[in-house]
């Protein structure tokens, strides 16, 4: 497509309905009349041939083509924003910038080490780290993202860092309240923590492991139900309950004894942490780097560090 022909205000004006849900609220954003953004949105559609909205009675449906193009729009035009305010800030001295999405469970438990080490070596970019629980396009959003999901095909080039191996981890105390090998007696007499994954019944992995495990019967719809595998540990490292867990989130607590592994069977439930990376932004220098550097963090051998 010839740039020339971008229709910019009204892709502006396409966003701003798609964020806000509204004609209205869109046009009060931007400041202009409501006809102005339905006449750019008509005249988007026009252009590309197919309709984003259907005008329901109570506010616009962003359809298929819709709900791809918002997401896109949103990125380029924060990108732009973002780029503009560090020039204006930084008066045009050289600064490279990247915005990093992490799941909550690895921002907590990895994070820190990996950032730093990266910052010692590259203390030239700008980290910007977000956290937060989010939901939606914010994977699109940001320049990088840690993702936890099942193997899928997305839009983003998704590079794996490690695929979950679940055991379960408890307080010593708790290990040694039940006669070693006797896996029923263990799991019966003691809580199940659950980790809440959209979608999936919050038993499922605990009875995936005790068949795994050779327990024919067991009561697994009781316990605790956590957000976050941080959560769900820290509760059985106050002394109660059996985690069901990934190794090498809290290679701490095992090492130092503070967690133990009264079983010696895992469970792979198909999900991994994945680096998440649009196809366009490749070929960006900083992007480039920290991609390469985080897989190679990754790829040494377990125990290596």
């Amino acid at each position: 497509m010839d740039r020339r022909w971008l229709p910019l205000n009204a892709l502006r004006a396409f966003e701003a309905v798609g964020q806000h849900g509204s004609f209205t609220a869109a046009a009060q954003s931007l400041l202009v009349s409501q006809s102005a953004v339905s006449r750019h949105v008509i005249g988007l559609e026009d252009f590309l041939g197919v309709p984003l909205f259907d005008r329901k009675p109570q506010q616009p449906v962003l359809t298929e083509a819709g709900r791809r193009l918002l997401p896109v729009v949103g990125k380029a035009f924060e990108r732009i924003d973002t780029t503009l305010e560090e020039i204006m800030r930084e008066r045009g001295e050289p600064r490279r910038s990247l915005r990093v999405l992490l799941p909550p469970t690895f921002a907590q438990r990895l994070a820190v080490p990996i950032l730093r080490d990266f910052r010692v070596e590259f203390p030239e970019i700008k980290l910007d780290i977000d956290s937060r629980p989010v939901a939606g396009n914010a994977e699109r959003e940001a320049d990088i993202a840690v993702v936890y999901t099942k193997p899928r095909v997305a839009p983003q080039v998704l590079d794996l860092l490690w695929m979950e191996r679940l055991v379960v981890l408890c307080h010593p105390d708790v290990a040694g309240r039940t006669p070693k090998g006797d896996i029923a007696a263990l799991l019966a007499g003691n809580d199940p923590l659950h980790v809440r994954i959209e979608a999936r019944d919050p038993t499922f992995l605990w009875e995936t492991y005790a068949r795994v495990a050779g327990v024919t019967h067991g009561d697994f719809d009781r316990g605790l139900i956590f957000d976050t595998a941080q959560l769900a540990v820290q509760y059985a490292l106050s002394g109660a309950g059996l985690a069901l867990v990934d190794t090498v989130l809290f290679q701490d607590e095992i090492a130092s004894g503070r967690l133990v592994q009264p079983i010696e069977v895992h469970v792979d439930d198909g999900y991994g942490y994945y680096l998440s990376i649009h196809p366009d932004d490749l070929d960006r220098p900083e992007i480039s780097l920290f991609r390469t550097w985080l897989i190679r963090r990754f790829f040494r051998p377990m125990g290596s560090e």
